[in-house]
């Protein structure tokens, strides 16, 4: 359980990897970027993450007077695997093939859960006993809602394979990677893979690898001061030049420029995060 406190709305994106998870934004709005697409969502909208993907976000809507207030909650996927199975005993119901990230109308019963949940934060001695009584009832009102079935694809073989690449991608990101080594893990044919994690996620298990290289080697460059040739060897690259093209492709700017211009406007520490 997360919340998150903005008085000022930016046009910068904030890179990351987002965790499979329920966000929920109690005033302001939001802008959630998964390649080419573009989430919005605000207090009628929920945003619904069920894999782990590499994101870019801005907050669209906030001042001091009204700052965005948001909540997001971190899905126990072992728990919820469990939980699918008592929302759907007899199997979950066909659903067509989508993203692993989609906006669905807020639900009053789950906001209210929500609330509930971070109210306990403040009594621990409640807290033990009744939190994951109320982190039960989030997910099983998800489940039990219109995107219910998209949810508990989680628990479909499918999704839990490709899950496995994600993960793998995630350990390994700076590391060379074979599409055939990946399908092997998946238990899955190069193509089949190609096309459902694509479906899952928007681009390609190769593209999903360097967009995470890239997010690393700009997080490295902010944080530690690292010059842009040595971020480029961490995550994994061989070529410097490709490096600096895929990173202005993907940010705007080469690597130095982009530091600079960040530096320059204060940015430096508000334009990535980690889960």
């Amino acid at each position: 359980m997360h919340a998150v406190r903005a008085a000022n709305d930016s046009a910068e994106l904030v890179h990351g990897l987002h965790r499979p998870a329920l966000c929920i934004v109690a005033q302001g709005a939001k802008t959630v970027m998964l390649g080419n697409e573009s989430y919005d969502y605000d207090p009628s909208r929920m945003l619904i993450f069920s894999l782990d993907l590499p994101i870019a976000a801005m907050i669209r809507q906030a001042s001091v007077a009204a700052p965005y207030l948001s909540f997001r909650f971190d899905f126990d996927l072992d728990r919820l695997a469990e939980l699918i199975l008592k929302a759907y005993p007899d199997g979950v119901p066909p659903t067509r093939p989508g993203r692993a990230v989609y906006v669905a109308q807020a639900s009053a019963e789950i906001v209210d859960a929500a609330a509930r949940l971070m109210a306990l934060a403040s009594r621990p001695e409640d807290a033990a006993l009744l939190a994951p009584l109320v982190q039960d009832e989030i997910m099983l009102r998800l489940l039990r809602g219109p995107f219910g079935a998209r949810l508990a694809q989680l628990g479909k073989i499918e999704t839990h394979r490709i899950g496995k690449v994600v993960a793998w991608i995630r350990a390994h990101f700076d590391q060379p990677m074979r599409i055939d080594d990946m399908a092997q893990l998946a238990h899955m044919s190069p193509s089949s893979l190609h096309g459902q994690f694509k479906s899952l996620t928007s681009m390609s298990p190769l593209q999903f690898q360097k967009t995470l290289r890239l997010q690393e080697a700009r997080r490295l460059m902010l944080a530690t001061g690292m010059d842009a040739n040595l971020a480029c060897q961490r995550v994994g690259y061989l070529s410097a030049s490709q490096f600096s093209r895929e990173y202005a492709r993907h940010f705007g700017n080469a690597p130095t420029r982009d530091m600079v211009r960040l530096r320059d406007a204060g940015l430096a520490g508000a334009v990535s995060f980690t889960q």
